[in-house]
């Protein structure tokens, strides 16, 4: 059972750099954090239950639907904002260009697929002495790590940032975890 809480704890820092990806956006409120985590819990909930049933169904590694997905909000993360600003400019409207809700909100919905398939592999690892603990040490983790980097995100030092900074570091921040996704086998050190 410890090994399925560690490896469940190890296995979600990807959340530190999503945390701190949706911090650097100000159109991020911190109760969507909260949103995003209580919907994961239940995707892992879910996860947990159905891991035996459909993980082998899936045709491809989930870990590269999650790189890419993640890669590619990090790749609009950065277009988005040097090509509306450019249309901004255009109209002479110097307000601060910000990720569209929507955005952030694919962003919370991947997160959570990602900790539910997360949460299925740590299952299926540790079966047949898989327990409860498992979706809910993924989800906890998911939450700390990811709320910790929002917050910091949000301190003084860090809004002093550059808007064109904050967005090449928030949509770099998702493509190091989808690649970190393709390229880093964290679950292979617990076999």
């Amino acid at each position: 059972m410890i090994m399925s809480v560690l490896s469940s704890l190890v296995v979600s820092v990807d959340a530190l750099f999503i945390g701190f990806s949706l911090g650097l956006q100000e159109k991020c409120k911190p109760w969507y954090i909260h949103i995003i985590h209580i919907f994961m819990l239940g995707l892992c909930l879910i996860g947990f239950f159905i891991a035996g049933r459909i993980y082998y169904l899936i045709p491809i590694d989930p870990d590269y639907i999650v790189g890419f997905a993640f890669i590619s909000l990090g790749a609009w993360t950065i277009l988005h904002h040097f090509l509306s600003k450019r249309v901004k400019s255009r109209r002479k409207n110097n307000k601060k260009t910000d990720v569209s809700l929507k955005t952030i909100i694919i962003v919370g919905l991947v997160m959570s697929i990602e900790a539910m398939l997360i949460t299925m592999g740590i299952t299926l690892i540790f079966l047949p002495y898989s327990t409860f603990i498992i979706p809910v040490a993924v989800a906890a983790a998911h939450f700390v790590y990811s709320t910790a980097t929002f917050h910091l995100a949000r301190t003084k030092r860090v809004k002093q940032i550059p808007v064109a900074l904050a967005h090449i570091i928030s949509g770099s921040a998702l493509i190091i975890y989808g690649l970190m996704a393709f390229f880093v086998d964290l679950e292979g050190l617990f076999y």
